[in-house]
């Protein structure tokens, strides 16, 4: 089977969807099916292409058995609506043009947040014939409007009805979340085509470590207790909530406590400003590292911060830095409702607290610093529960929801003949 996956996010970018993508196609491609990627350059998240890179018009590479089509793209920074926007349109029409000359393909796949790239997949699958995957790994427009990047009402009713279109036309939709696949039904959509593979992790790269002296000494994180976020520091993340809890430590007289912000996005600057504007001493930003080195920077962690704005919206998702710090053994702090929540909850492998509470965000991290045991049995359970959201197991899931379409195309077209 030919895969062709349009996605905006790929290695070695190290964001959420590039590594979802890069650990999937891996893994489709160990199992024998050929699988081509049309994405843009690394630029992800300053708007800055990587070394080695180029935005042309078109370049190819194999990385891990995957042949990979780099195509221009309007870049930018991962900041403002209206150039991010140009950017997914531009994606759009230059991943849909070099989908021509991918020859034989049984099957594509349009991966979200966004859905311009998804839009692009639709047009292949109608153009080549072929079954089109909706990967649903966020419920766009309604994100972009939670978050204030889009106001317009009109805009945004035509993109849900849009979004609504991709939705019936696709074979096969694969959500990244139950709460995704309830929310589709009720919205009409057939549940029957509708697969939840959830966010994983790669448990050869995210595994249990012991802190590096040396590193931790250089970082000025030596015999501190050290809570971190490591992640895009977006307006969906509410990281304000953070540095309250930040400022509320250091009021406090924590000075054994410091909060590792390790990461890029819209929001970044701002965050630092406010922290340099308040004299928050006990915060050390640090930013994006490239893939293969994020596990070194975990395991400086006593206790993982995931935080999400209140809103219904972000109870039905899962981030995905829950199930790293999981593999990784380092208790988490969760500020987030809903199907996350139960995941923590279930498995014991954290504290939940209230999104945008820094008062109970603060509690939470000082009752972890001071009960190592507490935090070596969430340790335990997190290396343990890891298991079940394993990439390998998760991809070959998915593979087999599209080896299934597939193949009810081929009776189709066999029938019609």
């Amino acid at each position: 089977m030919h895969i062709l996956l349009l996605t905006d996010n790929f290695m070695p970018e190290v964001n959420a969807p590039a590594s979802r993508s890069f650990e999937h196609c891996r893994e489709w491609a160990k199992s024998g099916h050929q699988v081509t990627v049309i994405t843009g350059v690394p630029n992800f998240p300053r708007g800055e292409v990587f070394p080695g890179y180029r935005n042309h018009l078109w370049q190819t590479e194999i990385i891990d058995g995957i042949r990979v089509i780099r195509v221009w793209t309007f870049i930018c920074a991962n900041q403002g609506f209206l150039f991010r926007t140009l950017d997914f349109f531009s994606f759009m029409i230059t991943a849909f043009l070099a989908s021509f000359f991918v020859r034989k393909i049984h099957v594509v796949v349009g991966t979200s947040p966004q859905f311009f790239t998804v839009c692009a997949a639709w047009m292949v699958s109608a153009l080549r014939r072929v079954p089109f995957v909706f990967e649903l790994r966020d419920l766009w427009p309604h994100s972009i409007q939670v978050v204030g990047a889009m106001k317009n009402k009109f805009v945004l009713r035509a993109l849900s009805r849009v979004e609504l279109f991709l939705y019936h036309r696709a074979a096969l939709i694969v959500a990244v979340t139950h709460s995704f696949k309830r929310i589709l039904t009720a919205r009409g959509v057939d549940p029957a085509k509708i697969a939840v593979v959830t966010n994983g992790v790669d448990l050869h790269r995210f595994e249990p470590a012991q802190k590096d002296p040396q590193f931790e000494a250089r970082l000025g994180l030596a015999t501190c207790f050290v809570a971190g976020y490591i992640g895009t520091h977006g307006r969906a993340h509410g990281l304000d909530t953070v540095l309250d809890a930040a400022r509320l430590l250091q009021k406090r007289g924590e000075n054994d406590v410091r909060i590792l912000m390790l990461g890029d996005g819209e929001e970044k600057a701002a965050l630092q400003r406010r922290a340099q504007a308040e004299g928050l001493h006990n915060i050390l930003f640090l930013d994006t590292v490239p893939k293969d080195q994020v596990s070194r920077y975990w395991s400086l962690l006593d206790c993982s911060l995931i935080h999400l704005r209140r809103d219904p919206l972000f109870r039905s998702v899962i981030p995905s830095k829950l199930f790293e710090a999981m593999a990784t053994g380092i208790p988490v702090v969760l500020g987030v409702e809903g199907e996350a929540a139960d995941i923590v909850t279930r498995y014991k492998v954290g504290v939940t607290v209230p999104p945008e509470a820094p008062q109970i965000l603060t509690d939470a991290i000082l009752r972890l610093r001071d009960d190592p045991a507490w935090r070596m049995t969430m340790a335990e359970n997190g290396a343990g529960a890891a298991r079940r959201f394993s990439r390998p197991v998760l991809a070959l899931s998915m593979l087999q929801a599209m080896e299934g379409i597939v193949q009810n195309d081929c009776l189709s077209e066999t029938e019609m003949n």
